[in-house]
C-alpha cells in the first residue's frame, strides 16, 4: 500500500468541508463564527462540540476534551486507524487521488513459500517452524527480548531451534484465492498454526517447539516479546488440544536427577547456565503423562522442582511431589526468593552458572519417597572446576556433567586446593569455601570470593538466617575483612569473633599457598617434551632420509591432504622458518568452502603442539597484552583474517620487527596511583591466516606469502575420492595411522635447532629488481632457501667459527636447496605464459629471439640490451599500431621495461623475460639457474668501486639501434639540464671517443635520469675508447 503523500494529507484537512462531514451525525447551530452541537461521542445535554469550519477545526470541550481536523472526527466516530480514515475521505472528497495512489500489481507471489503445497501435516509444522527460526535472525526486537531475559548463550537458538512470528508467514504463502494457497492454509489450521479467521495464531510471539524421538513438532510455546496488558492479547499460547511432548527429552537421556521448571523461559535459563539435565512443565497445571512416562523410562530418581516462587507455583510444587513421590521418585523444592522464577533470579544474581547452583544444593526435601544420596547437577562449564584436572570440559550440546555426591565432599582435602583455582576450609560446622585463588596469586594479591556456610535445622524457613554468605573481598585489607565477619556471622547465626577466628586462620593458609605458588612459579620450566631412545631415532630416520621432501608430501597424502603439493611444502617450510631469526608469514587464500582452513589446519597438524597458538579472531590491542605468553620461534595461527583486522597493525609490527611494545596506564595495586606499564611481547613468530576476502590489506600482503588454494575440477575429484574412501575399513585405520605420522614430524620438528644458516652462492644469486616491492620479495626468497637448507640440517655437517670470543654454528646451504626453492617461489611469486594473449604471447617471443641473436651477435649481457619501437618494427616487420599495442601490454605485466631515452619523448626498452616458461608451467622472472652455481665470489664483487662508477661497471657496455658496443662507461662531471646535448655531444667527439670509429654518434649521449633527482643530472656514456680519448 503506497503512502499518502504529505501535500494530499494536508489538502485533506484544509478542503474537505468539515460542517458538512461533522453535520450528517450532529444536528449544528450557528454561533458567531463558530458551529455548536452535541458531542455523539460521550452523554452530552448541553452543546459541547464547536466546530471552526474556517479553520478546518473541530473540539469537544466536554467529557472528551479531544479535537482535532476532519481525520480525526472519522478515527473517533468510526473507530478506525488514521490510514483508514483517510482513505475513506479520499474516496469521497478527492476519487481521482484515490485511483492515482492504488498501484497495479500482480496476485502471483514472488519469493517462496516456506511452506510446500505438498507437505503433510506434520511437514508444514517443521517447516513452519524453521521459517520462524530463520526470522528470529532478521528480527531485532525478538533478539532483544532474548538478551533481556539473559538468554544469550550462543548455541541456544540453533539447540532448540528458537523462533519468532513476525507477522510475514501470511505474506510468503500463496494468496487465499489459488489452490495452494487455501490447501496450505487449510493444513495449518488444522494443525494450530493458523486461526479460523485466518489470522496466525503465534503473531509477535517468540515461537519455542518440541520435539518428539521421531523429530516431529509435538508441541509449540509462544511468549508474546511486547506488554500484553497494552495489546490485550495473552501472555502465554500453546498449540490447541492437549499438550504433547517433553521438553529437552534429548538431555535428560541417561541423567538419574532431573531440574523441572514451570514455563519453558525458566528451562533456556537453567540451559544456558550449563544445566543439560533440565525440563519444563507447561505452566503450573502443564505436567503431562508424557513428563512422567519418559521419567519412568529413563530411571529418573530425583526431580527438583524450580516452580515458580509464589502462591501457585508452591501448591503446584506441593501436589507434583505428592504424585511422584507415589511412583517412587524423590522430589525437593527449588525455593527461589519470594516472587521470583528462575529467569528472574538468574538476572538479578549473576552469573547464573554460579548462583543458580545455590538455590538447587539448598533445595527443600518434598514427597513420600526419601532424597537419594546425591547432590544436586553442576553446570557443564563448571564441570572442570569441581572435577579432577584430568577431566575434558563438557561441550555446549553435552549431557550435564554426573552430580557430585555429598560423600565426595567430606574427602576434599581441608585447607589445602581443590584445584588450582578453589580452596576448602572447615571449622566444626562451618566450611568456607574460596575462589578466584589462581589469579589471585598470580597477581601477588589475595582478592578472592568467599562462600560462607553453616549448616542446620535453624535454617529452614521460615528463619529469616540464610545460612550462607557470598562475598568478594581483599583478604589482605582489615576494612573489607571486617565487613565480611560481620555480615558472614549475621547470616550463619554466630558471633563475629568465631568468623574472625575463622578467617585468621585461613588468611595463614593462604599466604602459604601463595608462598609455595611463587616458589613453583620461579623454578625453570622443565621442557615440554622428552624423547625417548625410540622416538629419537625414528626422528632422525626421517630427517636423515634422502627423499626427506618426498615422504613430507607422502605423510600428507596420508593425512588426508591430497593434491596442493607446492602450497603443502610451503606450508611446512614456512612452519620450519620460526626457529630462524626472521620468519616468513603465509596468507592462505581461497573462495568460501574451496579448502583454505583445511590446508591450515594440515600444516599445523604436523607441528608439535607447544609451537602453535591458534586463535578464531583477536581485538585490536590483545596480542600486546599477551602477559606471560611466550611467542617466541611459534606459529600464530588466524582461522580468519577478517577476525585479525584490527590487529592488523600490530600482526604487521610482530613480523617485521620481531617484537611489539606498548605502554599502558594503569592503577598501582598497592598504591592506587596511576603508574605507566610496559607490556612486551618478544619474537620472532611465524604467522599464518586464512582468508577469502579478494583485496588484502597492501602492508600485509607485502609481508607474507600468498598460497592460493587449488579450486579446480581435478581437485575437487580428488577430494571427493578421498572423502568416499574415508568410509572404507581402509579409511578407518588410515585415521588411526595419523595419529602416528603426527607424533613422527612432531619429534622431528623437535629435533631440529635453530642453527645459523650460511648461503655461500647467495653472491651469484640474481632475483627482479625492476619495482621496490621485489626488496620484500627478495628477503622471501632468501628466507625460503634458508628454512629448505634447516630442515636438512642433520644431512649436512654443522660447521663452527669463533670471532670476538664467540662461536657461532651454522650449516651451509645446498645448490639442491635453491633449486627446489626457485620451483617453489616460480609457483608462488611467478606467472604463466598462459594468461598472455595469442598475438602478445608471439611477439614476446619474437623479442625473445631478437635479444638472443643480438646479444650473441655482439657479445653483450641480455641485460645491457635496449631496443626501440622501430627496432622491433624492423625484425618482425610488424605494423606501429600492432607492436604499440601488445608492448603496452608487456609493459603493464611487467615482461619488458621501459627506459626514458635522450631524445625528448623517445623510449627504450630492456626485455626482463628470458625465455623461461614455454611449456605452461610458472616461472619467476630474474632467478638465477642453480645448476651454474660455483660459490665463487665474483670478479666484480672483489674490485671496489665508487658510488658513481659503480652503475657503469654494472652496465657494461650499451647497444642501440645502429650498433652495439662493448667497454667501460665512463660518468662524466654533472651538467645542468640547461647545458645542450650538443655541446657536450661535439666535447666528446672532438676527443675522437669512438675511437677509429670516427665521432661518436648523438644517439649515446643520454642523461642517466634513474638515480639523481633535482634539476643537475650526470650524463652516462658508454663506449670503448672514451676513457682513453678524454
Amino acid at each position: 500500500m503506497p503512502r499518502i503523500p504529505d501535500e494530499l494529507l494536508a489538502r485533506i484537512k484544509q478542503e474537505v468541508p468539515l460542517a458538512e462531514l461533522i453535520g450528517r451525525r450532529v444536528a449544528l447551530k450557528p454561533h458567531g463564527e463558530n458551529l455548536l452541537g452535541l458531542c455523539p461521542n460521550h452523554p452530552d445535554k448541553t452543546p459541547s462540540l464547536v466546530v471552526t469550519p474556517s479553520k478546518g477545526l473541530w473540539h469537544c470541550m466536554g467529557a472528551c476534551q479531544t479535537g482535532g481536523t476532519a481525520i480525526d472526527w472519522v478515527m473517533k466516530t468510526e473507530g478506525v486507524s488514521f490510514r483508514h480514515a483517510a482513505d475513506v475521505l479520499l474516496a469521497e472528497f478527492f476519487p481521482l487521488e484515490t485511483s492515482r495512489l492504488v498501484p497495479k500489481r500482480s496476485t502471483v507471489r514472488t519469493l517462496a513459500s516456506p511452506v510446500e503445497p505438498e507437505a503433510s501435516e506434520e511437514e508444514a509444522k517443521r517447516q513452519v517452524v524453521a521459517y520462524y527460526h530463520e526470522t528470529l535472525r532478521e528480527s531485532p526486537e525478538a533478539l532483544a527480548y532474548l538478551e533481556r531475559r539473559g538468554l544469550t548463550h550462543p548455541d541456544l537458538t540453533n539447540h532448540f531451534q528458537i523462533g519468532f512470528s513476525n507477522r510475514t508467514l501470511g505474506l510468503r504463502l500463496p494468496l487465499i484465492n489459488r489452490k495452494a494457497g487455501y490447501e496450505i492454509r487449510t493444513k495449518l489450521q488444522s494443525a494450530g498454526i493458523y486461526r479460523a479467521s485466518g489470522h496466525e495464531h503465534f503473531v509477535g510471539c517468540l515461537v519455542i517447539p518440541v520435539f518428539d524421538e521421531a523429530g516431529n513438532v509435538a508441541e509449540i510455546y509462544g511468549r508474546r516479546i511486547d506488554d500484553p496488558a497494552k495489546s490485550g492479547a495473552p501472555k502465554h499460547l500453546y498449540l490447541p488440544g492437549t499438550h504433547r511432548g517433553v521438553f529437552n527429552a534429548a538431555g535428560l537421556q541417561g541423567q538419574k536427577e532431573v531440574i523441572l521448571c514451570e514455563a519453558l523461559i525458566d528451562g533456556l535459563t537453567f540451559w544456558s547456565a550449563g544445566f543439560r539435565n533440565v525440563t519444563a512443565s507447561y505452566g503450573v497445571e502443564g505436567f503431562t503423562a508424557d513428563h512422567l512416562a519418559l521419567f519412568q523410562r529413563e530411571g529418573v530418581e530425583h526431580v527438583l522442582i524450580a516452580y515458580d516462587r509464589d502462591e501457585a507455583g508452591d501448591r503446584a510444587a506441593e501436589a507434583l511431589g505428592k504424585k511422584l513421590g507415589a511412583c517412587g521418585i524423590a522430589t525437593s523444592r527449588v525455593l527461589f526468593p519470594r516472587g521470583m522464577d528462575a529467569n528472574d533470579y538468574a538476572r538479578k544474581v549473576t552469573p547464573p552458572e554460579k548462583s543458580l547452583g545455590l538455590p538447587l544444593r539448598t533445595a527443600e526435601r518434598k514427597g513420600a519417597c526419601e532424597r537419594p544420596a546425591a547432590a544436586v547437577p553442576v553446570p557443564a562449564t563448571a564441570a572442570k572446576e569441581l572435577s579432577s584436572a584430568a577431566a575434558e570440559p563438557a561441550g555446549a550440546s553435552a549431557p550435564a556433567a554426573p552430580a557430585i555426591p555429598e560423600e565426595a565432599a567430606k574427602e576434599e582435602k581441608i585447607g589445602e586446593l581443590v584445584n588450582d583455582d578453589e580452596a576448602l576450609f572447615r571449622y566444626e560446622d562451618r566450611t568456607y569455601r574460596v575462589r578466584g585463588l589462581k589469579k589471585a596469586l598470580r597477581s601477588g594479591g589475595l582478592s578472592v570470593s568467599v562462600e560462607a556456610r553453616r549448616e542446620g535445622d535453624l535454617f529452614a524457613p521460615p528463619s529469616p538466617l540464610s545460612g550462607w554468605f557470598l562475598d568478594r573481598f581483599d583478604f589482605v585489607s582489615s576494612r573489607q575483612r571486617t565487613l565480611f565477619e560481620k555480615q558472614a556471622s549475621h547470616e550463619m547465626g554466630v558471633k563475629a569473633d568465631v568468623v574472625r577466628w575463622d578467617l585468621g586462620r585461613i588468611l595463614r593458609s593462604l599466604e602459604e599457598l601463595q608462598r609455595k605458588a611463587l616458589a613453583e612459579a620461579l623454578k625453570p620450566s622443565a621442557p615440554v617434551h622428552v624423547l625417548t631412545e625410540e622416538e629419537r631415532a625414528e626422528a632422525l630416520e626421517l630427517l636423515t632420509s634422502e627423499d626427506l621432501v618426498s615422504r613430507i608430501l607422502a605423510d600428507y597424502e596420508r593425512c588426508g591432504a591430497v593434491g596442493e603439493e607446492t602450497n603443502k611444502l610451503l606450508g611446512y617450510f614456512a612452519a620450519v622458518s620460526r626457529k630462524l631469526a626472521r620468519p616468513l608469514a603465509v596468507i592462505v587464500r581461497s573462495s568460501s568452502a574451496a579448502g583454505k582452513t583445511a590446508l591450515m589446519e594440515a600444516v599445523l597438524a604436523l607441528v608439535p603442539k607447544e609451537d602453535r597458538e591458534k586463535y578464531s579472531a583477536l581485538s585490536e590491542h590483545s596480542l600486546f597484552y599477551f602477559e606471560g605468553k611466550d611467542f617466541k620461534n611459534k606459529i600464530l595461527a588466524i582461522v580468519e583474517e577478517e577476525g585479525a583486522q584490527k590487529a592488523a597493525y600490530a600482526l604487521k609490527l610482530l613480523q617485521s620487527e620481531g617484537e611489539i611494545t606498548i605502554a599502558s596506564t594503569g592503577k598501582d595495586p598497592g598504591t592506587g596511583k596511576l603508574v605507566t606499564k610496559e607490556y612486551r611481547v618478544e619474537g620472532p613468530v611465524m604467522i599464518i591466516l586464512a582468508t577469502t576476502a579478494v583485496e588484502i590489506d597492501e602492508e600485509l600482503l607485502n609481508r607474507a606469502l600468498v598460497l592460493t588454494v587449488d579450486e579446480g575440477r581435478e581437485q575437487t575429484r580428488r577430494i571427493h575420492r578421498l572423502q568416499r574412501e574415508s568410509q572404507t575399513l581402509e579409511g578407518l585405520w588410515a585415521r588411526e595411522e595419523r595419529e602416528e605420522i603426527y607424533r613422527r614430524h612432531h619429534n622431528a620438528q623437535r629435533l631440529l635447532r635453530p642453527l645459523h644458516v650460511i648461503n655461500p652462492f647467495v653472491r651469484e644469486l640474481t632475483f627482479l629488481d625492476d619495482r621496490t616491492r621485489t626488496r620484500r620479495d627478495h628477503v622471501k626468497y632468501l628466507t625460503l632457501i634458508e628454512s629448505i637448507a634447516l630442515l636438512h640440517q642433520y644431512q649436512r655437517p654443522v660447521k663452527a667459527e669463533t670471532r670476538f670470543g664467540k662461536t657461532k654454528e651454522y650449516i651451509e646451504v645446498l645448490p639442491s636447496d635453491i633449486v627446489l626453492a626457485n620451483r617453489l617461489a616460480a609457483e608462488v611469486l611467478g606467472r604463466s605464459l598462459d594468461e598472455l594473449p595469442p598475438q602478445t604471447r608471439r611477439l614476446l617471443e619474437l623479442l625473445d629471439g631478437m635479444v638472443t641473436e643480438t646479444s650473441g651477435k655482439n657479445g653483450v649481457e641480455r641485460a645491457d640490451l635496449r631496443f626501440t619501437i622501430r627496432d622491433i618494427r624492423r625484425a618482425t616487420g610488424w605494423s606501429h599500431d600492432q607492436v604499440w599495442r601488445h608492448m603496452q601490454r608487456l609493459v603493464f605485466l611487467e615482461y619488458v621495461l621501459v627506459h626514458r631515452g635522450g631524445r625528448g619523448q623517445s623510449f627504450v626498452y630492456e626485455l626482463l623475460y628470458d625465455g623461461q616458461g614455454q611449456d605452461g608451467e610458472p616461472f619467476l622472472i630474474g632467478l638465477c639457474d642453480a645448476e651454474t652455481l660455483t660459490g665463487k665470489r665474483p670478479e666484480s664483487m672483489r674490485t671496489s668501486a665508487t658510488s658513481a662508477g659503480s652503475e657503469a661497471t654494472s652496465a657494461g657496455g650499451f647497444v642501440g639501434p645502429l650498433g652495439a658496443f662493448r667497454g667501460p662507461s665512463v660518468v662524466l662531471p654533472i651538467v645542468p639540464e640547461s647545458a645542450p646535448h650538443a655541446a657536450l655531444v661535439a666535447m666528446v667527439a672532438e676527443t675522437g671517443g669512438n675511437g677509429d670509429k670516427g665521432p661518436l654518434p648523438k644517439a649515446y649521449a643520454q642523461a642517466d635520469r634513474s638515480h639523481m633527482p633535482g634539476p643537475a643530472r650526470p650524463y652516462v656514456l658508454r663506449t670503448p675508447a672514451l676513457s682513453r680519448g678524454l
